[in-house]
């Protein structure tokens, strides 16, 4: 029987403060019908605290995954963790999680492909256990918005929000796990949707802090057209591939960008949206911690042997589908 990677747990971590529309109101010219509308948000979260980074919320969601299924962490091999705002340039923060929360015997690193990384890492970390060299790794997906948007550019800022989802990968027999993917990238997106500031091209000055380079930049009608042309395409090619018609499908869990791309990718699949995952008007766009904070939230109305669709648009440009068969 040929081993699947097999998701296990899920667990997720969302900061306590509330950054609703109507406080976005008193900060930039916006209003809440306005944001609702275009992207159906209703509020975000965001990380407060000195010195605290995208590590302090996923070392919480690793304690508290861990204690949920009984295990220590010098259990966990791998830690995957997909991320565009690290604690530092470097170390990676995988490293930095792995030391707060005990997990000695894992090796890991950061992988970076905006909002579609946790499908990336996903897909990654699924090739460690099929090749029966490790039985246990967490796919992070963290990401900590609020340090690089500029909050007087309300295109940007009504849209992100903090927050980690993880997800533990084991070794599956029966036939549960990921089942296949088609992840894609292209690079001229870089001209639409990027942070210059901060790289070996634009190193920090104090030219390119009074430019704010160091935020997010995002053009949106070009993002907009590929995301809904990238995600509804890879999601309808996967399931061709598989046979896998719209009523075979439990869950279309989607990257909570904007709802209107989420819809337009569930009619091209033919996905009623009773099985569309949706937690956008709570947490924003979290980047790699959409789909996995959605399966956190889902958790309870999941039943083993159901088949899932994840699907992702993000910044570079980087797409990608991945069909899952629930494990448990």
């Amino acid at each position: 029987m040929k081993l699947h990677a097999s998701i296990t747990a899920v667990q997720g971590y969302v900061p306590d403060y509330i950054l609703s529309n109507f406080e976005l109101e008193k900060m930039v010219e916006t209003n809440d019908e306005w944001i609702q509308s275009r992207t159906g948000i209703k509020e975000r979260r965001i990380l407060k605290g000195e010195g605290l980074g995208s590590s302090f919320m996923a070392a919480e969601a690793v304690k508290n995954l861990l204690k949920k299924k009984s295990i220590s962490p010098l259990e966990i091999d791998l830690v995957i963790c997909a991320t565009v705002t690290p604690d530092m340039i470097f170390p990676a923060t995988a490293n930095i999680i792995c030391d707060k929360t005990g997990m000695k015997n894992a090796w890991g690193f950061d992988l970076e492909a905006a909002c579609s990384g946790f499908l990336f890492a996903l897909v990654t970390a699924s090739q460690f256990i099929e090749t029966g060299k490790h039985k246990k790794v967490l796919v992070i997906g963290v990401d900590k918005m609020s340090s690089i948007i500029d909050y007087t550019d309300r295109s940007t800022c009504v849209i992100f929000g903090d927050g980690c989802g993880i997800v533990l990968l084991e070794p599956s027999e029966d036939g549960y796990g990921i089942m296949d993917s088609i992840l894609k990238s292209d690079g001229v997106g870089r001209h639409y949707l990027h942070q210059k500031g901060g790289g070996s091209c634009f190193p920090p000055t104090h030219e390119t802090i009074d430019k704010k380079l160091h935020y997010v930049f995002q053009d949106g009608q070009p993002v907009f057209k590929a995301a809904v042309k990238g995600m509804a395409d890879v999601s309808a090619e996967l399931m061709e591939k598989n046979n896998l018609k719209g009523n075979d499908v439990a869950w279309l869990v989607p990257h909570q960008a904007n709802k209107r791309i989420i819809d337009a990718c569930a009619h091209r699949m033919g996905v009623g949206t009773e099985k569309i995952m949706m937690n956008i008007e709570k947490y924003g766009n979290t980047t790699a911690a959409t789909i996995p904070l959605c399966l956190w939230d889902y958790e309870k109305q999941l039943k083993k042997g159901d088949n899932l669709i994840l699907s992702s648009f993000g910044g570079g440009y980087t797409w990608g589908a991945v069909w899952v068969k629930w494990g448990y």
